[in-house]
């Protein structure tokens, strides 16, 4: 085993883990897992050339820079899809996002370029050299095993898929409930590490905030079921058991997506819902999606957003197919939007025939 310097980068991949567990790197003697920690050195700069860091600030990245890296799968149509490697013996790895997780990339969008690749130095571990895995380190531990009922009002915002505009939605629905001097906690159940989403809930009036990072998951895609619905389950018994208090909550990428289907799909989950809000980029795929949810899922949104949201042209096509109220998240209005957060749900013809 050899000695980490002080100093050294810790990304927000690794959120739970202490800084001070980590302490030495020891040679890669197995295939990692998800959750392994890694340290190593930017070999090239490819597609991403800054780490973010547990505290959300974004360090530059450089040839021969040394950090601590998070193997772990990433699902980004508009990046990468990689995985885990399953062989131990390689020279470089993808740094697959900026929040620090590593992988190999199986696929890519033309839009990127080739990923950052990182040279693996070893294993991090501790003194007695256990190697520290991210699931080993939880910061939600609930009390209760149970959930108690009524619970807080969960407003669940989802879409056609990444970069929909599901994170604006969520910090406009927390907004508009924190100016009504509603107690809101803001969580982000599935997706890659990083904290700019769930700050930017923070920021909007969230009295808490989380994600699966916090309970040691440096991505969620290709988790097994029993899992995502335990990282839901355990951020619920967390932040919503006050019956007076709202929990808004994202799900990642798009409603066919893998893991966001199992949720959507779980009746645990859609029992909680108090308000579905969908996003989409534009008004076919608004229109798409509402057809998707109804018949594949049983559901209804409640409102629309997203980035169509912000085009009148965009509101005007959907509005000849459906009366579900649309609010621009980038420029709404508090009241307008917690009426219809906090109002019961409205059921008519047109609604439901639209998809």
């Amino acid at each position: 085993m050899k000695k980490i310097h002080k100093g050294f980068t810790m990304p927000s991949a690794a959120y739970s883990v202490p800084r001070k567990a980590i302490k030495r790197y020891k040679a890669i003697d197995r295939p990692p897992q998800v959750g392994d920690v890694l340290y190593g050195v930017v070999e090239t700069i490819g597609q991403h050339k800054s780490l973010e860091n547990k505290e959300g600030r974004i360090h530059t990245i450089h040839h021969g820079t040394h950090a601590i890296f998070v193997f772990g799968n990433r699902y980004a149509p508009d990046y990468y899809e990689g995985i885990v490697p399953s062989e131990s013996d390689f020279t470089g790895i993808d740094l697959l996002a900026r929040s620090g997780l590593v992988g190999k990339v199986l696929s890519k969008s033309g839009m990127v370029i080739s990923p950052t690749r990182i040279k693996p130095l070893g294993y991090a571990c501790d003194n007695e050299g256990k190697v520290i895995n991210t699931r080993d380190y939880s910061l939600i531990n609930p009390k209760a095993t149970e959930k108690k009922s009524p619970r807080a009002k969960l407003i669940l915002n989802i879409g056609t898929a990444m970069n929909a505009g599901k994170s604006a939605a969520a910090t406009a629905c927390v907004y508009a409930l924190s100016v009504h001097d509603k107690e809101v906690r803001a969580s982000k159940v599935t997706g890659t590490a990083s904290l700019k989403d769930i700050l930017s809930m923070n920021d909007a009036g969230a009295a808490h905030y989380s994600d699966f990072t916090f309970l040691g998951y440096p991505s969620t895609y290709l988790i097994e079921e029993e899992e995502i619905l335990d990282i839901f389950n355990k951020l619920d018994l967390k932040y919503a058991n006050n019956k007076d208090n709202y929990w808004v909550v994202e799900f990642a990428d798009g409603i066919n997506q893998r893991e966001t289907a199992m949720l959507l799909q779980s009746p645990a989950v859609r029992e909680r819902i108090h308000k579905l809000i969908f996003c989409a980029a534009d008004s076919f795929g608004a229109i798409g999606g509402l057809h998707v949810l109804k018949n594949k899922f049983g559901l209804v949104p409640d409102a629309i957003s997203g980035v169509c949201s912000s085009s009148p042209l965009h509101i005007r096509e959907l509005s000849e197919y459906t009366d579900i109220p649309v609010f621009n998240s980038l420029n709404v209005d508090p009241k307008e939007l917690f009426d219809i957060l906090s109002t019961p749900r409205k059921r008519n013809k047109k609604r439901l025939a639209a998809v």
